[in-house]
């Protein structure tokens, strides 16, 4: 595996050109400064749109404004995330933060206007100024909130706030990315080195267990030791959450979080119910990992370690890159091509080093290109990131070069499809080219864990959430007790109860950034259901499925998230997508158990 200690001694090609976004500190600093003169100018328009014109004069300035101020965000955002500890570059992100608030608080008189205007006048300026007709459907969309916009000055004092209630999320961040100190584990040699992400990521799927076992408690150590600290910046997340949900009139903050995407809240307790109901084969997984691994008690640094031993391949970035590019061969030419460009043009920052944010993402910037973040390994995990990552970016990339700005954007609900449908086509070509029968047993192992990570965990975290917002809405207390017992119960739950408990299980709510994004992961695991679906289509080669794929990716939000999925086959109003997805697992844990 390629180990960098610093991020100049990267290969030029691995790293972000952010040059793409501002070639200079200065015209990065000249955007910033329009941004503020933009923003004074959209204050000047409150109480002065009169008519049709100044409608659309606003509407178009805002456009504007949004455009350029995603710019500055990025290029920031990109900066602090490239090394998390340069103080110089948290400064311009804050500083784009407090900007945020400004703009913000300059638009924020326009949604209470929009809605005091009477449905027939706005019709009537729309037929006054043609291009009004570009903003129609954005327009209207407005009135579906009427209920939960609060009056003009409300809406203002709430703008001021955002930073403040951004609080809690942007303290984990500092906590979970620059300031935790992980315990020490014993490398090779013998000696006693600070754990890191990276290498925990390794040790956790150590053949040795007792190197399991010693990365797993110094991982959870300063989570543990921290737990009243997260417990506290956790509860603040969901009770501002609850507060807000109430302020602007919703039933409950679950209803908030889905209104947006017009998703029933009954989806989201469909998916949990399905997949309780059918879990049986997780927990018969569970029973067959331990007879596997031949240990008398499964625990939680058991869980990750692959089944078939002696098949863990070295993989390194360029082959993968390469066997991505094979693997999504059913989904064309034009699909392939784009996105082997992306490499070439350093659309990709692939390595990990020291103060680099964790994990993996794709950012994709309207007029740019999409940007995506990596910590590559050289190995199985990291290929299937690449390729996940690589979907999500091939959404965007498509999305923003065949909508208008306005529909460019997609919602998560359907950002999860895009990469899943990856990762799946991925695992199916790599099954159907390996005669070994020890590596096809690690593929299908690979497979299985795929699922139980990207379905039921994420279901299990949902559920979790759920939870926690109802206690909170019923005004009962939320602390690190309450969420150790709530976490512990659901682990036991979808876990079944092969599993012996380590101290450190219940306290695995603390280390998951997506809490701070209040019902967000659901969206993993319906996303994960339709991939399963329309990439077996794509499998049997159904023109019609990749022409409706395509036309999918290249939709933005031109369109309700679940309306564009039934145009793709999958209706995820109805349970049978998540349970047609269970028995695909259950088949594999059959396929594994008989191998």
């Amino acid at each position: 595996m390629a180990t960098y200690s610093t991020r100049e001694e990267v290969p030029v090609h691995e790293k972000w050109d952010l040059a793409d976004l501002y070639p200079s500190l200065e015209e990065w600093e000249s955007d910033y400064k329009l941004i503020e003169k933009k923003a004074i100018e959209l204050k000047g328009f409150d109480g002065r749109i009169l008519d049709a014109q100044s409608l659309y004069d606003f509407l178009v300035k805002q456009e504007q404004l949004s455009y350029t101020f995603k710019k500055v965000y990025v290029f920031a955002m990109l900066q602090v995330d490239i090394d998390t500890r340069v103080t110089s570059s948290q400064a311009l992100l804050d500083k784009v933060k407090q900007l945020s608030v400004k703009v913000s608080s300059a638009t924020s008189f326009f949604m209470p206007f929009l809605l005091s205007l009477d449905e027939n006048t706005l019709k009537q300026y729309i037929t006054e100024v043609k291009g009004l007709t570009y903003f129609e459907e954005d327009l209207y969309e407005s009135y579906r909130f009427k209920k939960h916009v609060l009056s003009k000055e409300k809406e203002e004092i709430l703008s001021e706030l955002g930073e403040a209630l951004s609080a809690p999320s942007s303290t984990f961040g500092m906590i979970n990315n620059a300031d935790i100190i992980f315990g020490e584990v014993t490398n090779d040699k013998g000696e006693k080195v600070e754990l890191t992400r990276g290498m925990y990521a390794k040790l956790i799927e150590d053949e040795n267990r007792e190197k399991r076992r010693e990365a797993y408690k110094a991982y959870y150590k300063p989570y543990v030791q921290l737990k009243n600290t997260i417990a506290t910046t956790l509860s603040s997340a969901i009770k501002n959450n609850v507060k807000l949900s109430t302020m602007r009139n919703y039933h409950s903050s679950l209803e908030k979080a889905l209104f947006a995407d017009m998703v029933p809240t009954e989806v989201y307790d469909n998916l949990i119910k399905a997949t309780k109901d059918n879990i049986a084969p997780m927990h018969q997984y569970m029973k067959l990992r331990k007879e596997k691994l031949g240990i008398e008690e499964l625990r939680a640094y058991d869980l990750s370690v692959p089944l078939v031993k002696g098949v863990k391949q070295d993989i390194p970035y360029d082959e993968a890159f390469e066997t991505m590019i094979k693997s999504l061969q059913p989904l064309g030419d034009e699909y392939c091509s784009t996105l082997q460009s992306f490499k070439e043009k350093r659309y990709l920052d692939v390595r990990e080093t020291p103060g680099k944010r964790s994990g993996a993402y794709n950012i994709g910037v309207y007029g740019v290109h999409p940007f995506i973040l990596l910590n590559h390994r050289d190995d199985l995990d990291s290929l299937f990131t690449l390729t996940h990552e690589c979907g999500h970016g091939m959404h965007s990339y498509f999305s923003s070069s065949h909508q208008p700005q306005i529909t460019a954007g997609y919602s998560i609900f359907v950002a999860e499809v895009a990469s899943t449908v990856n990762e799946v086509l991925l695992i199916r070509y790599l099954l159907a080219n390996t005669e070994d029968k020890e590596k096809k047993k690690h593929l299908l192992n690979h497979f299985i864990d795929s699922f139980k990570g990207t379905l039921f965990t994420q279901v299990m975290f949902a559920e979790f959430e759920k939870i926690t917002h109802e206690k909170a809405e019923k005004g009962e207390p939320l602390n690190a007790d309450v969420f150790n017992d709530i976490y512990e119960s659901l682990f036991r739950e979808f876990n079944g109860n092969e599993v012996v408990f380590d101290y450190e299980v219940k306290f695995g709510w603390t280390r998951i950034p997506h809490f701070y994004r209040p019902f967000y992961v659901y969206k993993y695991a319906t996303g994960y259901a339709a991939a399963i679906d329309i990439a077996d289509r794509l499998l049997q080669g159904e023109p019609q499925t990749l022409e409706q794929y395509l036309t999918f990716l290249k939709s933005g939000s031109s369109d309700y998230p679940l309306e564009l999925l039934k145009k793709t086959g999958v209706d995820l109003t109805k349970p049978e997508p998540i349970k047609n997805a269970l028995n695909v697992f259950g088949g594999l844990v059959e396929e594994f158990s008989t191998l």
